[in-house]
Formats: structure tokens, sequence, C-alpha cells
């Protein structure tokens, strides 16, 4: 007889069996698929962050050469060569092994580069002649999958190609410079006008007195040569002339004038933009421009008549162009172009050691009103570029700079909050790419 304590052992049906294999499988899947799809997104993402700083980098690149290259013969083709070789050395940077593959040898089929007059575009290539804006763009980085084709045969095909996209526009922005030039020029106040190319009271290619001499009249007031107290006197004069400053001033602000000529310091730093060094410079600490050419003999300045002078003729600029009678005299445009043939490596006279816009200057533009003598302060207006035409004499009587006007130059410090909508120094930044001249930013961006 069996004893009534002891059971018989559970069976479980083969159907239920069967369902709990089906269950464990269908939830095997689904990890399987979270993992694949999380290994795959962390390598997009990687990939997303790779191609975007690369992409950046090609646009700051092609940025600042436009601005070395403008007006030159082949500038969008030397602005898109160097976006491309900026690109291309950043895939080929530790760690991008397959963005490297995906560039390597042909980069021009990888990334478009356009160029545009305004930060909302439209961008093309070769683009409008006075471009100022770059947009580099990748539109399809394909990537491997490690599990994302396999997702897409359980059913997941509306993934899609597993690929990112990335672009990137830069351009220049205004920016307070904070490697500022003792000098000074007064501005007129009732004469800013920017929408008619008029800066108070200055326009493109102007022919100015940047620092007086002896036995000139004083813009400013007797006494003073348009030299301004940055401290220490001459020697300061001369390493911030030379490029050595680093002060910094914004529009309101009060600089102080600095009486007296300091010709020797002057003409000792200046001419350090042009290759020429006498007293404590040396050409290790301030190279020259990349091109260093000037007219001779060189201008003078006939202060009884206000007037720069060449050969005895009196000067006239026309959209920058300096000419002396029929006798045409090295000026801005001159310089534009050689240095962008330079820039593009076809040039002839460029400094081997040359470096960018040393022969421009940076100077306060003072708000002169009640102009007194000796050491007085003066309001700043704003900031001018200002290109100088040529070395100074060291003689106290011919220490004189004379500079031309140019609305846009190279600056520091930090960039303004909007596009280039105004003149003096820039500094080139990335923007947020809008689409279709829009202001609508791209997402890729």
């Amino acid at each position: 007889m069996m004893n009534p304590s002891i059971r018989q052992p559970l069976t479980v049906p083969q159907r239920q069996i069967g369902a709990v294999s089906v269950l464990m499988v269908i939830a095997l899947m689904a990890i399987s698929m979270m993992a694949a799809l999380a290994l795959d997104g962390g390598h997009m993402l990687l990939n997303k962050t790779r191609v975007q700083n690369a992409v950046d980098a090609a646009a700051l690149s092609g940025a600042k050469t436009l601005s070395q290259v403008t007006g030159g013969v082949n500038m969008a083709s030397t602005t898109r060569a160097a976006a491309l070789d900026t690109l291309t050395r950043n895939a080929n940077a530790a760690g991008n092994t397959e963005l490297a593959t995906a560039v390597a040898g042909n980069p021009g089929a990888f990334a478009a580069v356009e160029l545009s007059s305004s930060v909302y575009g439209p961008f093309s290539y070769p683009g409008p002649a006075d471009a100022k804006y770059v947009r580099v763009s990748v539109s399809s980085y394909q990537l491997n999958g490690f599990f994302w084709s396999f997702v897409q045969t359980m059913g997941s095909a509306g993934l899609g190609n597993k690929r990112v996209a990335a672009i990137a526009t830069a351009g220049p922005s205004p920016t307070a410079p904070c490697d500022l030039a003792p000098l000074m020029v007064c501005g007129d106040t009732s004469q800013y006008d920017p929408a008619a190319g008029n800066f108070w009271g200055y326009r493109f290619g102007d022919l100015e007195v940047l620092k007086t001499a002896a036995g000139n009249t004083s813009p400013i007031g007797p006494g003073n040569f348009q030299l301004l107290d940055f401290g220490s006197g001459g020697s300061a004069v001369r390493e911030d002339l030379a490029g050595g400053g680093s002060v910094c001033r914004n529009v309101g602000d009060n600089v102080q004038t600095a009486p007296g000529n300091k010709a020797g310091p002057t003409s000792q730093g200046l001419n350090t933009r042009f290759g020429i060094y006498n007293g404590p410079v040396s050409s290790s600490d301030y190279p020259p421009d990349l091109v260093t050419a000037s007219s001779t003999p060189a201008m003078t300045y006939n202060d009884a008549l206000s007037q720069a002078q060449y050969q005895g003729q009196p000067i006239t600029s026309n959209n920058g162009n300096l000419t002396a009678g029929a006798t045409a005299i090295l000026d801005y445009n001159d310089w534009r172009a050689s240095v962008a043939a330079c820039v593009a490596g076809a040039g002839s006279g460029c400094e081997s050691n040359g470096v960018f816009e040393r022969r421009m200057l940076k100077i306060v533009i003072g708000d002169c009103t009640g102009k007194l003598s000796g050491s007085t302060s003066i309001p700043v207006l704003g900031f001018g570029c200002y290109f100088v035409v040529q070395p100074v004499n060291g003689g106290g009587s011919d220490s004189i700079i004379f500079g031309q006007f140019v609305e846009e130059c190279e600056g520091d410090n930090v960039p303004g909050p909007t596009p280039s909508s105004d003149a003096g120094p820039q500094i080139i930044q990335l923007y947020k790419t809008y689409l279709n001249g829009s202001g609508t930013p791209s997402t890729d961006s």
C-alpha cells in the first residue's frame, strides 16, 4: 500500500515548455538588439564627434586663409585647399583610423567647401568675389556596422544606413583688440555711417598721418605727436609699435596721450615690420611682414599745405590706389595682391620668415573735441585698421607714420556678439550654420 504522504512529482505539459522557450528566445533577441544598438550607437556618437571636430577645424582654417587671399587670383581654390588640408590632417590624427580611411586620397569627395559673403548664405563654390565666410560640410560619412545589419534583418530596416553628417561655418566677427599700437587718430562723431563706408570721417584707402613729426601741426594739441601713454615711455612705444604689446581698450574707455616725439623708439619698433632692425629689437622676436616692399623715394609731408607728397606732388587716393600725378605708389592694394600670391605659394618678393598683416596697425580713433596741450584724456570712439605704407625715418623732423585706412584686419581678444557688421579688428570664429539663406540653423552644426 502506497504511503499517502509521498506525492508524485509534478509534470509540465510539453506545450508549456515550448512557450517558455519561445519567450526566452524573444527576450534574448531583444536584449541582443538593445546591446547591438547601444554598441553601434556609441560608435556613431564617437565618429560624429570626430568628424564634427575635423569639419570645425577645416572651416576655421578656410576662413583664416580666405581673409589672407581675398582679392587674389586663386582665392577660392586656395581657400578650399587649405580647408581640405586641415580636414585631412585632423583625420590622420591618432585614433581616427576610420575617418582617415574615409578621407584618404580624395578629401574633396568626402567634404564640400563653399564660400559666401553672408553668414546666412547662400553658399557656393567658387562663391562671390567678396566672400568672407566658409562652410565645410560632410553629407554622408558611412560607418562600419557591428550588429547594425543583424538588427535590420530582424525587422528593423527602418534604421537605414549607419552614417553621420557634419557641417560648420566660420568667418569674421568684430573684437576689441588687445594688441593696440600706441597711436591715435581723431574721429568726427558726426561722420559715422558704416553702410556708406564712412567711419568717423575715414573711408577705405584714405592716406592718413598716424604720427606727426617735429614741426608738424598736431591734430590733438601742442606737444602731442599722436602717441598714447601705454606705460614705460619710449621703451613701451618701441615694444608696442614692434607688435609686442598687450594693451586692451574698449569703446567708451578713455586713453591718455603721451607728449613727446620719441623718434628713435618709434622707428626702431615700427621698422621691424619691414625687416629693419635697429636698437634692442630682433627678427626672432619681431619678424617682418610677408611683403615689405615700399616706394622709393619715401613720401613726405608738407605741413603748410596739410598734404602728403611724393617727389613734390600731392598724393591722392582712389579706392585704395595711391598716386602722385602720373606716378603710382606702392599701396595697400598692391600689398594685398602680393600677400595673396605669397600665401598661395605663387608670389615673388615674399619674406621667408614673414608673418601675415604685420604691416597692419590697430589704433584708437578718439574724440579729440576740445583739444588740449600736454598729456590729456581722450574718449575712444572705436578702432581703426591702418596699413603702414613705408618705414619711418629715425630723425625727429622725419619721424612720421603714414597709413591707409582699411575697414577690416585681424584682431585678437574674444569675438563680438554679431557677424561682421562693423569695421575694425576682426577675429575668425565658428557660427551656427543657417540653411538655404534662412534663420534656421542646421542640427549638424
